[in-house]
């Protein structure tokens, strides 16, 4: 059976894709090759932050990664072998600004042609250790003999395939479901690296933060807060009223403790905006977000600070082992990193107040 494979450094950290046939890494077109070149050093191509008010930017983001839509007079134009190879195309462009020749992989992921025999005979020995059934996509995590397995569902009628990593982390499968096309499969597989990723970088003092990130004068500030609260949009308004900032990562920027300095690197995942720069920074603040009448800005105590940031970190809270990995490196975090709490508005006035806190004038 032929395997396709790539590497892709992430925050530091060397990662293996392995696809197995039919699953190809879909082939980026003549602008996407100059795209993801300029990505690769760095450059800001100009994608902004998809707030929840301004979904049109996704649009605009999607035309300027070189996206192509697939129509109806391009299908009815293939031959049933070219539609079942586009279906089976994995479009794994936000990685390719991150992809190296070479170095040991920290772990490998394979994407199998499907769940082999007899692999689901030892189901009822699955011990259930979480359960996300409130909307979907649903899934539900077990243990069993050492391993972890992820059950990914459509509905809870419908599965959409497995994840499964072997003790140590080290490795993992996924198993798509009979009839499952790219498009979910290519999801799941970006949930199932998220979530290795975090299990075995759990160690190496590195974090994967639910934030938005934006650099000014050569640092990432990252926001950050509960849901809905406004950290794309806060970014936004940093890029609309500071000249000179940018925008490293929209979701999922990778935090790393290296030779006593916190650095923050971009990422492939970042959420609804298409931000895939290979860009690092050492890391400048953190500001917790909360919805405000009134724009005010405090310096949070250690011990806050801790509490914000581990409410922030994306990561599976169950397994207590990983948590006790987490641990020191945010606590390395709350004590060493300037971190703020900002009430605020969606307003200029936001950001004049926060850059003023975090950003004082150099004497």
């Amino acid at each position: 059976m032929n395997v396709e494979c790539k590497r892709y450094r992430l925050g530091g950290h060397t990662v293996e894709v392995r696809l197995e046939e039919p699953w190809t890494f879909k082939a980026l077109n003549e602008r996407q090759v100059a795209l993801v070149s300029r990505l690769r050093n760095g450059e800001d191509i100009g994608v902004e932050t998809v707030p929840a008010d301004r979904v049109e930017q996704l649009a605009v983001n999607e035309g300027l990664m070189g996206k192509e839509e697939m129509t109806r007079a391009v299908w009815d134009t293939m031959d049933a072998e070219q539609r079942d190879n586009y279906r089976h195309a994995l479009d794994f462009l936000q990685y390719a600004p991150f992809e190296v020749a070479g170095g040991d992989p920290l772990f490998t992921l394979t994407v199998h042609a499907g769940i082999p025999d007899g692999f689901e005979a030892s189901r009822p020995e699955w011990s259930v250790v979480t359960a996300i059934e409130e909307v979907p996509p649903f899934y539900y995590g077990y243990l069993h003999e050492g391993r972890t397995i992820y059950e990914y569902m459509f509905a809870q009628d419908r599965r959409a395939g497995y994840f499964v990593m072997d003790e140590g982390y080290k490795t993992a499968h996924y198993y798509p479901s009979p009839g499952v096309g790219g498009r979910t499969t290519l999801f799941q597989v970006n949930t199932s690296l998220m979530i290795q990723y975090t299990f075995a970088t759990a160690g190496l003092g590195t974090l994967l933060l639910h934030a938005s990130v934006t650099r000014y004068k050569g640092r990432g500030n990252l926001f950050f807060g509960v849901s809905g609260t406004g950290k794309s949009t806060h970014s936004r308004l940093w890029h609309e009223y500071v000249p000179g900032s940018d925008l490293m990562n929209d979701d999922n920027p990778i935090i790393r403790y290296e030779d006593g300095d916190f650095r923050v690197y971009g990422s492939p995942w970042s959420g609804k905006t298409l931000c895939y720069r290979n860009v690092v920074a050492p890391v400048g603040a953190l500001v917790r977000l909360e919805q405000y009448p009134e724009n005010r800005i405090q310096r949070l105590e250690p011990l806050q600070a801790y509490a914000s940031v581990i409410a922030a970190v994306s990561t599976i809270r169950w397994n207590h082992g990983i948590m006790d990995l987490l641990v020191p490196t945010i606590e390395r975090v709350a004590m060493n990193v300037p971190c703020f709490r900002l009430r605020c508005r969606p307003d200029e006035e936001a950001v004049r107040v926060c850059q003023a806190a975090i950003c004082p004038p150099e004497r």
